[in-house]
């Protein structure tokens, strides 16, 4: 009897996961299943004007404040050379840059958003992911600009009193122009 119960066993467990299967499909407005946030060309829109806004803010006017206030409160970033900083650290990282700038210690630089790279995805009732690839480029005055690397990264945005706030940002697999 105990050899019967364990063959019905296996047996019921082998054939579960395409009964499963074919219960799930079947039965899916049971499940109260939804797709995901669509996305739009007015969102994918919106969120290029942020990250253009973001980045322009950070390297063509080092504006710290400016900086700041596109952030939430909790903002975090996570970088594949410098690992995890808070926003305090984050904004103290920028401030440090802005004076070296000033001295000639570190050089301008220029990001690119690679255009055709650029994907955003809304997140219902938050905001969106912006997913993409960009280049950096060293800015000299008088010469050409020189691309110094490429990046992936993922923003999360936030919508907040109807404007966009950056909460996270995850900037990975950076290359080294050749």
């Amino acid at each position: 009897m105990r050899l019967m119960s364990l063959v019905v066993a296996a047996v019921f467990v082998a054939a579960a996961p395409a009964a499963l299967a074919d219960s799930t499909v079947k039965d899916a407005p049971n499940y109260h299943l939804t797709p995901g946030a669509e996305q739009t060309p007015e969102m994918t829109a919106a969120i290029k004007e942020a990250d253009a806004a973001l980045f322009a803010a950070v390297f063509d006017r080092c504006n710290v404040d400016k900086v700041a206030g596109m952030l939430t409160d909790d903002f975090r970033f996570v970088h594949d050379k410098s690992g995890e900083s808070s926003r305090a650290k984050f904004l103290d990282d920028l401030r440090g840059h802005c004076a070296r700038l000033k001295t000639g210690e570190d050089f301008a630089a220029r990001r690119e958003l690679v255009p055709e790279s650029l994907e955003v995805w809304p997140l219902n009732g938050y905001g969106a992911l912006e997913i993409g690839v960009h280049r950096f480029y060293a800015v000299s005055p008088g010469k050409p600009d020189q691309m110094t690397e490429t990046g992936n990264f993922m923003i999360l945005w936030k919508k907040v009193d109807g404007g966009w706030k950056m909460a996270e940002s995850i900037s990975y697999g950076h290359k080294l122009a050749q």
